[in-house]
């Protein structure tokens, strides 16, 4: 390991640990349209203002995937930078609605160390 390398290693985390990832990221409209396209998502939840607004969210919901990912992206800094791969997520929650405008910041607890 470099004195001078970026990011934790394995040597690095300890059960327990929490790490709340400094970066945020506001999310677009663009962005939910680009990523239901992008998967093929044709849930009018994210795209149709009109059927939308007739729900008990009122507007266009981000898509729950999207928001998975960015908070994978927000992680990468402080926790994957130096590894092959994420093995896995546990206990991921969406505890709230997300809408366009709407800011996102993650946090990531280690739950196990194991080489693999």
């Amino acid at each position: 390991m470099s004195d001078n390398a970026e990011g934790r290693f394995f040597e690095d985390f300890t059960v327990g640990d929490v790490y709340r990832h400094r970066l945020g990221r506001t999310l677009s409209e663009a962005d939910n349209t680009w990523f239901t396209l992008l998967t093929c998502n044709t849930n009018e939840i994210h795209f149709n203002a009109d059927y939308a607004a007739r729900t008990e969210f009122g507007r266009p919901l981000m898509n729950s995937c999207l928001t998975l990912s960015l908070v994978t992206g927000l992680s990468v800094e402080d926790i994957s930078r130096n590894i092959v791969a994420n093995l896995g997520w546990d206990k991921v929650t969406l505890p709230a609605p997300v809408f366009a405008g709407d800011t996102i910041y993650a946090e990531s607890e280690v739950l196990e160390t194991r080489p693999s």
